[in-house]
């Protein structure tokens, strides 16, 4: 089985394997003419259970055979136009040139020892992207695995930084007066942070949002000031630039002055804004992110790079050392003296991949503005998209799109019960998904179901949205025509 390991001996069976596996992926692309085939669960799970894993099939050909009926023929393509679902982007081939290199060289980003030029490409692409944010001469960060972890180190990092305000309290209970404000659209990763990180359940204050679902600072600085009445300690704000739903942006000078204010940590997801950091257009969107403490940044939704390139900055490199740990084996103290640079020293993550060459190969390809000109395409398809749907007597839009997101539903002419319509869009949203036509994503807005376009393909066109549009209403018209039928 050694013929199996990549080296020096086996470089031609390694040609001819990925090769081959990428004519197979090649051909998908190319022939791909839905974002899904509308297989079910029940249909793909006995494919994928029959297969008995101790039983190998010893021949690449037969292996890629095997993957096309349990894998590759039922995937969903994030590439096609009319995947309209999540924040899921099509990739850009520099960077899937890298995950091959990266993959095969298989570079661990924890120590010099076990990546060299890789820890200093990865450093210079953290500078690039404190440069572009702004955050200062000595800001700093790391590669994570997505904006979950981004966000968890974050308020780490904001819990212990905000120990000196707990006026010499001492262990956990000292945790339970500590809150973190976020808006009410914010991503859950919050909430789950603040669990993770031993706060009391009530830790995050949830901060009421505007008609533009953007944090309203005027009810923040009302919780901020009884949190401090009360003898709390407002550990963190969280600003969103580019909610999950609606993809709004919070008002982030305001809140920068808020956190000087109240001395408190102002961290910003920006895991889907973060494209306007290359946007060509619409940089000024995010003006005052240059003010956090730190900044979330997924470059695998807005920069189209592959899943996983993701990264956590901040502005005073110190405040990494609360991830700091030191092991003998590792990198041991001795390290620091001898300004051997370890990426360990400031991740949650030990072992990690070497992920930030897909960005370099992309910028180096490329360019920032290339990027930028991209995602500048799908905000201005939204801005499009805007138009059609309040053009359109069928549906309801919810807001006017800052980044490349629509909240919309449904409204039939003739029923005006709202389950009734709830109901009418979530078939609609089911059987748009089984027919493999299009995938749309949904979500509640005041209780209610809508349905969502997270539009992240400058592919995608105003004909596909209006397409799509037609198909929804035509599923949602059968589900009430059919349930009328049963009420008659």
């Amino acid at each position: 089985m050694r013929s199996h390991l990549l080296n020096d001996t086996t470089a031609e069976s390694y040609r001819r394997s990925v090769t081959e596996g990428i004519e197979r992926v090649a051909a998908k692309l190319a022939t791909t003419t839905r974002p899904f085939t509308g297989v079910t669960v029940d249909a793909l799970s006995p494919r994928i259970d029959e297969i008995d894993l101790d039983k190998p099939l010893l021949d690449t050909a037969a292996v890629l055979d095997e993957l096309e009926d349990v894998y590759l023929r039922d995937a969903v393509y994030f590439h096609h136009p009319r995947y309209l679902a999540h924040l899921n982007c099509p990739v850009v081939i520099p960077a899937v040139l890298g995950e091959a290199i990266l993959s095969a060289v298989n570079s661990s980003l924890d120590t010099w020892d076990q990546s060299a030029g890789g820890t200093l490409i990865e450093r210079k692409l953290i500078d690039w992207t404190t440069a572009r944010i702004g955050l200062g001469p000595v800001a700093d960060g790391v590669f994570t695995s997505g904006g979950t972890q981004s966000n968890l180190q974050a308020l780490l990092l904001a819990r212990e930084e905000a120990k000196p305000a707990r006026d010499g309290w001492e262990g956990p209970a000292a945790f339970t007066a500590l809150r973190i404000f976020a808006s009410e659209v914010s991503h859950f990763s919050v909430k789950k942070s603040a669990k993770l990180l031993g706060l009391s359940p009530d830790a995050v204050v949830s901060i009421p949002v505007d008609h533009d679902k953007r944090m309203q600072t005027v009810a923040l600085a009302r919780e901020l000031e009884r949190c401090r009445r009360e003898g709390l300690v407002p550990m963190a704000v969280v600003a969103t630039a580019g909610t999950t739903d609606f993809g709004s942006i919070d008002p982030l000078p305001e809140i920068a002055e808020l956190c000087e204010q109240y001395g408190t940590w102002m961290h910003v997801d920006a895991a889907y804004g973060c494209g306007l950091l290359a946007s060509v257009k619409y940089r000024g969107r995010i003006d005052g992110i240059e003010r956090a403490d730190s900044v979330t940044v997924d470059y695998h939704k807005s920069f189209f790079q592959p899943v996983s390139s993701s990264a956590v900055l901040v502005r005073d490199a110190s405040t990494l050392r609360h991830a700091t740990y030191h092991a003998e084996y590792l990198n041991p103290r001795r390290m620091v003296q001898e300004r051997i640079p370890n990426q360990v020293d400031k991740s949650l993550q030990t072992t990690r991949r070497f992920d930030a060459l897909k960005l370099w190969m992309t910028l180096r390809v490329m360019g920032a503005d290339g990027v930028g000109q991209l995602f500048d395409e799908v905000c201005d398809l939204a801005a499009e998209g805007w138009k059609l749907l309040a053009a359109d007597p069928r549906f309801d839009v919810v807001v006017a799109p800052s980044l490349s997101t629509l909240v919309f539903r449904y409204i039939p002419a003739s029923v005006t019960d709202p389950a009734e319509i709830d109901r009418a869009n979530l078939y609609a949203r089911k059987a748009l998904f089984a027919s493999g036509d299009a995938v749309v994503a949904g979500t509640k807005v005041q209780g209610r179901h809508y349905l969502k376009f997270t539009l992240l393909n400058p592919e995608t066109t105003v004909e596909d949205m209006s397409v799509v549009l037609d198909l929804i209403a035509g599923h949602a018209e059968q589900y009430l025509g059919e349930s009328l039928d049963r009420a008659s």
